[in-house]
C-alpha cells in the first residue's frame, strides 16, 4: 500500500542526438564513437548496456541513425514492448510485444519479415537465446540494450537470461553472436560510456575480450 497515489511518465526522447554529439558534450571519445561506427561498418551485433535512465535507448538510436546512415538499403525489424526507437530508415518494420504476444514470439515471426539487421529495444528475459539465435543465422548487424551496470556484467545477465530458456548459461554462443558491448552510465556530472568491449570468444572457461579500459579487462578475465 501507498500513503497517496503516485504515476511515473516515461517522455520519449523529443530528438535523436548523433554521436558526433555524444563527443561534443564528452559523453563519449572520439575513439569510442570510431569504434561504435566500425562495428556498424562491419556488420557486428552490439548490446548497449546500462542501468536505470542511463540513457541506454538514446544511445541506441544513435546507434541506429549511424545504421541507417552507413547501409541505408537495410531492412530494419524493431522489437519493443514500448514505443521509444526513433528510426528514419525507408525500408523498416515495427513490431511491439502485446498482452499475448511477447518477446519471444515477435522475434520467431521476424524471420518470415527477411530482416537484414534485428532491433531489440530491451532485452528482459529467456528471449534473450531467441535474439542471439536470430543474430546467428544470417541476420549480423543488430541491436539491442539490456539492464547491466557494465560491459562485463552485461555478459553474465546474458548467461542469466539465456538459462531462463535453457536452463544453462549459453557461454559459447554468447560469445560467438555478441561482437561489441557499450555500457553508458548516469554519473552525478551527467551521462558517460563507462567501457565499450569487444567479445572474440567463449573458450576455456572465460570470454576473450578487448577493452578500452584496462580495469574492465582484468575483471573480464574472471567471467565465467
Amino acid at each position: 500500500m501507498v500513503a497517496k497515489p503516485s504515476f511515473t511518465i516515461r517522455r520519449r526522447a523529443s530528438r535523436l542526438i548523433p554521436l558526433d554529439d555524444y563527443v561534443r558534450s564528452g559523453v563519449m571519445t572520439e575513439a569510442q564513437a570510431a569504434t561504435i561506427r566500425s562495428a556498424i561498418d562491419s556488420r557486428l551485433n552490439i548490446i548497449i548496456s546500462g542501468g536505470t535512465a542511463s540513457g541506454k535507448t538514446t544511445l541506441a538510436n544513435a546507434v541506429i541513425h549511424e545504421i541507417v546512415r552507413s547501409a541505408p538499403e537495410d531492412r530494419l525489424v524493431i522489437l519493443e514492448d514500448t514505443a521509444e526507437i526513433q528510426c528514419a530508415a525507408d525500408n523498416a518494420v515495427l513490431l511491439r510485444t502485446s498482452d499475448t504476444v511477447d518477446m519471444a514470439r515477435l522475434l520467431k515471426s521476424t524471420m518470415r519479415l527477411r530482416p537484414d539487421r534485428i532491433v531489440v529495444g530491451e532485452v528482459r528475459d529467456g528471449a534473450a537465446l531467441t535474439l542471439l539465435k536470430a543474430w546467428n543465422t544470417g541476420h549480423p548487424g543488430g541491436v539491442a540494450t539490456i539492464h547491466s551496470n557494465t560491459a562485463t556484467s552485461a555478459l553474465r545477465r546474458l548467461e542469466q537470461l539465456t538459462a531462463e530458456a535453457s536452463q544453462q548459461p549459453m557461454h559459447e554462443v554468447i560469445g560467438e553472436v555478441v561482437d561489441l558491448i557499450v555500457s553508458i552510465e548516469r554519473t552525478p556530472r551527467g551521462r558517460r560510456v563507462r567501457d565499450i568491449i569487444q567479445v572474440e570468444r567463449f573458450a576455456n572457461g572465460r570470454y576473450e575480450i578487448e577493452s578500452d579500459q584496462l580495469t574492465e579487462e582484468r575483471e573480464a578475465r574472471h567471467v565465467a
